[in-house]
């Protein structure tokens, strides 16, 4: 059995079983390989814009003997993907401004499919801007802890959810409404941070420390609102 880590391990939780799954920036393919052994799904397609990564995709492949099961392509995001081809989209470990690129320039293949499962690296309220902007509705998310980071995984289903504000869209509409203890912990030592930062630059009166004191104010604000929930 293959090894994956614990970030992945979660990725792999929320795919639906009996679904053919696309692997978007597969790198070496470790993701199509578990879900195939452990009888989660029965075929993938394993997808990367870079030629390295996928030819040791090609080789893990081969190792696991899965040659016929997992189908390996060169692509740019889901350029190389036809509607209907696939009922789950996995697109783990980007940026969160590149995934949500990827989804929207994608429409209309992420329009055909039944679940998206994204693990942005940054900026996830963008991710769930751009879900919310394709008519997708957040119906799972979680928060873990892997080697000291923080990481969110979510899972996406054709439908329309409402959002209160901005704080929502930054730290997990579901997430806020469950109390999640990691995003609690995540939203502590932010503020520390963020605070901080702040207190660094309070002083200076320079016209690119005044844009940047604005920034971190409204992330403090932003903060203080989630943690606001758990307090409710």
């Amino acid at each position: 059995m293959i090894t994956v880590s614990k970030r992945m391990e979660t990725v792999i939780s929320m795919v639906t079983k009996g679904n053919k799954v696309a692997d978007i920036g597969t790198d070496h393919g470790y993701v199509p390989i578990a879900l195939i052994q452990r009888g989660i799904v029965p075929e993938a397609i394993a997808m990367d814009v870079r030629k390295g990564p996928l030819q040791k995709a090609k080789e893990n492949r081969m190792a696991y003997q899965m040659e016929e099961k997992i189908e390996i392509r060169l692509s740019d995001g889901l350029q190389q993907l036809k509607a209907g081809e696939v009922d789950t989209i996995i697109i783990a470990g980007m940026g969160g401004e590149l995934i949500a690129r990827i989804l929207k320039e994608g429409e209309t293949i992420v329009q055909s499919v039944k679940e998206l499962i994204v693990q942005p690296q940054s900026e996830i309220y963008k991710v769930r801007k751009q879900l919310h902007e394709l008519g997708f509705q957040i119906v799972k998310e979680e928060m873990l802890i892997e080697e000291g980071k923080y990481y969110t995984v979510m899972k996406a289903v054709a439908g329309r959810q409402t959002y209160k504000d901005e704080v929502e869209y930054f730290y997990g509409k579901l997430l806020l409404e469950e109390r999640n203890p990691i995003l609690y912990q995540w939203l502590e030592k932010e503020y520390c941070t963020t605070k901080e930062l702040y207190k660094k630059i309070e002083y200076v009166d320079s016209p690119a420390a005044i844009i940047r004191k604005e920034e971190l104010l409204h992330t403090l604000e932003l903060i203080k609102g989630g943690i606001a929930y758990y307090e409710s």
